[in-house]
């Protein structure tokens, strides 16, 4: 209870967390439903299969965002690649964070040669154009699952989280709890588990959403220039084939609009998670332009 309590306390001090979460959850709930919203939508049919309706339909009440170049639904496809995406983000933002914490939580503890070759390393990958690599990495990824992609995308989306955690993490060492912890025998595992990780959770939320949103980004890039996966429909895809097929000049503008509008609610959700969290975390930031 007292945790619970804890956590309405933080979400109610910051209005800009508050507002994160809720739009964060909205799409979340959205994209999980998206099944029983398809089936909904077609009405005992599949809405997004191949000829399902007549193609180029523009809104209606049947459709509420047309159809497309193949008779789909577009209001349907659009949810469904909403949890495409976000399915390809929570994978890429696991595999990259889980990594970084690692990576951070041994080179900030450790200190030293071990942290000297740890950052070195990171800084490495950290300055490597990580999209040129991923523009050559797509040919390979035609026909491999969202799983495969995310994996990919995660070897590029770790050195961010690593480099923010390492640094407060450096600063957490020398507190002087860590440091009776250390005389009273703690080993460097406990240390880490029960006094540094509960201190940075924060922070590897930060990070969390920062690797998963340039994941999503980095999938949409790949997808606008034609590079993505081939059997599979996310946001970047339905982008890529409203540009390809001149959608706007048709009057079928929600098959560009729609999953533009719900990338930019995904950016804002995180953004404001980051930006609430930081300030609630690091309350010298509360009032400062931008923030």
């Amino acid at each position: 209870m007292k945790l619970v309590r804890g956590l309405g306390r933080v979400l109610t001090s910051n209005w800009k967390l508050t507002t994160g979460l809720a739009l964060l959850l909205l799409l979340i709930l959205t994209a999980v439903a998206s099944p029983l919203i398809s089936s909904a939508v077609g009405g005992g049919q599949d809405p997004v299969a191949i000829a399902a309706y007549e193609k180029w339909q523009v809104p209606s009440p049947d459709h509420w965002l047309g159809t497309d170049q193949f008779g789909r639904d577009v209001f349907a496809m659009t949810i469904g690649a909403l949890a495409v995406s976000l399915k390809v983000g929570a994978i890429a933002g696991v595999i990259s964070t889980i990594a970084g914490v690692l990576m951070a939580f041994v080179a900030g503890y450790k200190g030293g040669a071990v942290d000297g070759v740890l950052s070195t390393f990171t800084d490495m990958v950290l300055v490597v154009p990580s999209f040129p690599l991923l523009i050559a990495l797509s040919a390979y990824t035609k026909n491999v699952g969202i799983t495969q992609v995310a994996l990919m995308l995660a070897v590029f989306s770790w050195p961010f989280a690593a480099r923010t955690i390492r640094a407060h993490v450096l600063s957490l060492r020398a507190r002087p709890y860590v440091e009776l912890a250390k005389v009273t025998k703690f080993r460097d595992l406990e240390i880490i588990a029960y006094e540094l990780l509960p201190n940075m959770l924060p922070y590897i939320g930060v990070g969390f959403a920062s690797s998963a949103l340039g994941a999503i980004f980095a999938l949409v890039g790949l997808e606008v220039i034609g590079l993505g996966p081939g059997e599979t429909i996310d946001l970047g895809k339905i982008i890529f084939s409203a540009i390809g097929t001149g959608a706007l000049t048709l009057g079928a503008w929600p098959m560009f609009v729609a999953p533009i509008f719900l990338l930019t609610l995904l950016f804002a959700a995180l953004n404001l998670c980051n930006i609430g969290l930081e300030e609630v975390y690091n309350p010298r930031l509360r009032g400062v332009a931008g923030a």
